[in-house]
């Protein structure tokens, strides 16, 4: 159990897509928007965790065509997150867009994790290697899970305060949208990443 705390921290911290759409969401709306994006996230997590424990995940990890349909919708969706961003990065409108509101943020995160296959298969291969032989493997992939989802929960507001705080204190909207630009910037390549990812065999 030590060993897959430490991992799973480990990962939890590691910037990533999620990271970024907290940062984008704080950026435009705030607190409220992070949080609609965090909760949107950990939904989208607890799917593909009871997805992989129930070894529905497997249809992704055995069928190269569905991996690849889910695999484009997610890059694509990255992509055009990041185009959102820049694009509110190069304008001057003061008017909010949809990932300023905490349904829109939570609609973001949820997305962006549900159309990850990658997200599927982190559980799908991860979390058996920390069960044990005498165990129910159901029951104790699902309480790792929910440590997981538990730890990015709790990281992510932490971070979400920290962007909220940090952009408040560097005060002007030249700075938020300079912060936009370095996000969608940051959106772009994670879907390209996404994108050119291999399946895991």
């Amino acid at each position: 159990m030590t060993a897959f705390l430490l991992i799973a921290a480990l990962l939890t911290v590691t910037p990533g897509a999620d990271m970024a759409l907290v940062t984008r969401s704080a950026l435009a709306g705030g607190r409220r928007a992070a949080l609609g994006t965090i909760l949107g996230i950990c939904l989208g997590c607890a799917v593909h965790a009871l997805a992989s424990s129930f070894g529905l995940s497997l249809v992704l990890q055995r069928s190269p065509e569905a991996f690849t349909v889910v695999q484009a919708l997610g890059a694509g969706y990255l992509v055009w997150l990041g185009v959102q961003a820049l694009r509110e990065a190069l304008s001057h409108a003061e008017t909010p867009d949809a990932s300023s509101s905490r349904a829109g943020g939570f609609a973001a995160g949820l997305l962006t994790n549900l159309l990850n296959p990658k997200v599927a298969a982190f559980y799908l291969g991860f979390l058996p290697q920390f069960v044990p032989k005498d165990a129910n493997a159901l029951a104790f992939c699902l309480m790792l899970a929910s440590i997981h989802i538990a730890m990015g929960l709790a990281w992510l507001l932490v971070y979400a305060s920290a962007v909220e705080r940090l952009a408040a204190a560097l005060g002007t909207s030249r700075v938020r949208r300079r912060l936009q630009a370095v996000t969608g910037v940051a959106l772009l390549g994670l879907g390209l990443r996404l994108a050119l990812a291999e399946r895991a065999r």
